[in-house]
């Protein structure tokens, strides 16, 4: 699922490429990723791309005072060509969730939504405002917004009896980080992903603040200047415990271990995170706190 880092490095791509490019035509291809039906999604045509700008995980294109809004979830991303075709394609035909066309100053472009996949989570919204979007209006704060210091983490850890594993991919309550990234967060700030937020001290509230700006930082860093066929394989090389269940940590060489649930994984290092304790399956015993 593309986070925080990708979501940024294509909302900065999209708004160089795209800013002040016409839309032409929109095809929506797939039955269930439009959202909204007022204002229709013809509107947009004819209107001039006058940014492109994040919030949490969703991109939002300003087509003059109209916005086309969209979240990628588990498997959805973005193909961008200035060689567009004309091709009409078939409802509910292929991977290919919703197509855009521009006519740009150089010439004419083209954006492709595109989901894998039998699971269709990929959401598309046309609306007049960005937080018409429910998911955008329940947001929590950014981790690089200017309120968001240790303070601020400090009082949402301390008010939450939830594992901080879970609350870290919450998106109302801090917004845009999810599997991959908490992992990484959590491993870089030596913090079991089971231990309960309101138990931990100000030592580790500091060190999860920091990794939070450490990890996203340095991936913000990597996905900048980035077409969005380059950000995918820029994440997964940079990832030193998530998705890498049985190889050696590169801090202290133990082996990173997997817990699974039913849909979904994480993985940590027990030496760095859990003081040796092996985590057990929730599938089939209780946490290990």
């Amino acid at each position: 699922m593309p986070e925080l880092p990708e979501v940024a490095g294509l909302t900065d791509f999209l708004d160089e490429q795209l800013r002040g490019a016409v839309v032409t035509q929109i095809q929506i291809v797939s039955f269930a990723v439009l959202k909204t039906a007022d204002p229709p999604f013809s509107e947009l045509q004819g209107r001039a791309v006058t940014g492109v700008r994040r919030f949490g995980k969703f991109v939002s294109l300003d087509a003059d005072g109209l916005y086309f809004v969209f979240h990628l979830a588990r498997a959805g991303w973005v193909r961008f060509t200035d060689s567009p075709t004309d091709i009409q394609l078939k409802m509910g035909k292929g991977h290919i969730a919703a197509r855009l066309a521009f006519s740009g100053p150089a010439g004419p472009l083209g954006l492709d939504l595109t989901e894998a996949g039998t699971k269709k989570s990929l959401a598309v919204y046309v609306v007049r405002d960005p937080y018409d979007v429910p998911g955008i209006a329940a947001l929590g704060p950014d981790p690089f917004s200017p309120g968001f210091d240790v303070d601020a983490l400090a009082e949402i850890l301390g008010s939450s009896a939830q594992q901080v594993k879970g609350l870290l991919r919450s998106q109302s309550v801090i917004a845009g980080i999810g599997n991959a990234y908490s992992d990484e967060i959590l491993h870089a700030a030596k913090t079991s992903p089971f231990a309960t937020a309101k138990s931990l001290d100000r030592d580790a509230v500091l060190r999860l603040y920091d990794a939070i700006h450490s990890i996203l930082g340095t991936a913000l860093q990597e996905a900048q200047g980035k077409p969005p066929s380059e950000l995918k394989d820029t994440k997964r090389s940079h990832l030193r415990v998530h998705a890498r269940t049985g190889e050696a940590c590169p801090v202290c060489g133990d082996t990173i271990r997997e817990v699974s649930f039913a849909d979904t994984a994480l993985q940590y290092c027990p030496t760095c995170q859990t003081k040796g304790k092996i985590l057990a399956d929730r599938r089939t015993s209780r946490f290990l706190k």
